[in-house]
């Protein structure tokens, strides 16, 4: 059965179709030693295709990952700083697997990793709607705050409000870039907690509209992805999803 090229190159795990689109009008992609350099073009099984010189392996099923990263580790394939990645942390044979969206050096919890390219970038869009979970513990900076009566109500030693956090459910604007609404909910107050739901992923998202209200994270974990939960599984350790999951998540 013939199947699209950059179809092709996505599946495989290289690059989002997108991506694969743009290696092969830059002559990067050949097939059975000729280039390629129209996205408008179809190969079937035998062929040989290669990127940048380098053999496409035809993906063998499709693979999606939970992993549960460690702190301290890089969401990247390298870091110039020589920090961990969290390819670092994985089996060989799972460092060819593309990271679903980012989680920052110091946050934890799960992270997806697929072979399918085109899965990768469309699990990360936000009008695809998934709804991402985590639990954030939280220190209070008045110095920070943008609103100080409402963060001073909210750590009163009588209050039984959650005001403070009302901005960020609202949806803010901070440095001309807009948050989306966050669903917030308190968790305790000793020490203080909190689980967020939100459904897109910019980067810092949930550091930096808690700090802009006075509350900085100082530690913040990912409990699930859309329906994936990460559940018990352990720092470092990872688990193949079932087709199941991979069809509710897909």
């Amino acid at each position: 059965m013939k199947t699209r090229l950059a179809k092709f190159i996505a599946d495989s795990g290289i690059a989002s179709r997108r991506d694969a689109e743009k290696l092969i009008e830059s002559g990067a992609v050949s097939v059975n030693g000729k280039t390629v350099d129209t996205p408008v073009f179809f190969v079937e099984p035998g062929d040989q295709i290669t990127v940048n010189g380098k053999p496409v392996k035809q993906r063998v099923g499709m693979r999606v990952i939970a992993f549960n990263k460690p702190i301290n580790t890089v969401t990247s394939t390298r870091d110039p700083s020589g920090r961990q990645t969290i390819y670092d942390a994985m089996p060989a044979d799972m460092r060819g697997l593309k990271y679903v969206g980012r989680l920052d050096f110091k946050t934890t919890g799960l992270l997806l990793l697929t072979n399918d390219g085109e899965l990768a970038r469309r699990l990360t869009l936000p009008e695809t709607g998934l709804v991402r979970t985590y639990i954030a513990k939280l220190r209070a900076d008045i110095s920070k705050a943008k609103n100080t009566r409402a963060l001073r109500d909210f750590l009163s030693p009588l209050s039984a409000d959650d005001a403070v956090f009302d901005a960020l459910r609202r949806g803010v604007t901070i440095n001309n870039i807009k948050y989306a609404p966050m669903d917030i909910e308190l968790l305790s107050r000793y020490p203080l907690s909190v689980k967020i739901k939100l459904r897109e992923g910019k980067k810092n998202e949930i550091r930096i509209a808690f700090d802009h209200i006075g509350l900085p994270v100082s530690k913040l974990h990912r409990e699930s992805y859309g329906p994936v939960e990460l559940g018990d599984l352990q720092p470092g350790h990872f688990r193949e999803l079932s087709e199941k999951e991979i069809k509710n998540l897909s």
